[in-house]
């Protein structure tokens, strides 16, 4: 179900069943997020488990739960957590526009969408309530997206000359 519908029709209606707060924006977004999260790292785990140097591992005595946190889990890391950094992106702005609906952060904290969303009805006189905190936005997304794209970087060894 979480990867039949776009992420953020369904963040949307589970942030209007819970109600509008920071932790239900939270629950929501992750509620929605963990797919990508679950398949990439169950993918590199049955990669690595196939490796033949888990079975040497396995034959020299070492039982299961110390292969999966010694040998599996390190090798599973890198990977998720480059997705991770690629991903925040998607979150930010999924939780802007959780904000900018309404369906956010309440009014005393707050929140880009929100801002953006107040600034509306001034664009024509007052245009920077709505531009810099939408600028701020791209600039965060943009750090996010350069950094999980230096980590992939760093972390694959594939790319390292």
């Amino acid at each position: 179900m979480f990867l039949a519908f776009p992420s953020l029709i369904l963040a949307m209606a589970f942030a209007a069943m819970l109600g509008p707060s920071l932790v239900n924006t939270i629950i929501a977004i992750s509620l929605v997020g963990w797919t990508v999260f679950a398949r990439l790292a169950r993918a590199e785990a049955m990669k690595v488990k196939n490796q033949p140097y888990i079975e040497a591992i396995g034959a020299l005595g070492a039982g299961k739960t110390r292969i999966i946190t010694l040998h599996v889990t390190p090798m599973c890391i890198s990977p998720v957590l480059v997705q991770l950094t690629l991903r925040m992106g998607t979150v930010i702005l999924t939780a802007a526009s959780l904000g900018f609906l309404g369906l956010g952060v309440r009014p005393p904290l707050p929140e880009w969408g929100a801002m953006v969303s107040d600034g509306r009805s001034f664009l024509l006189d007052q245009w920077w309530i709505s531009t810099f905190p939408g600028i701020a936005i791209a600039i965060v997304v943009l750090g996010f997206n350069l950094l999980g794209d230096g980590l992939r970087d760093i972390m694959d060894p594939r790319l390292r000359r």
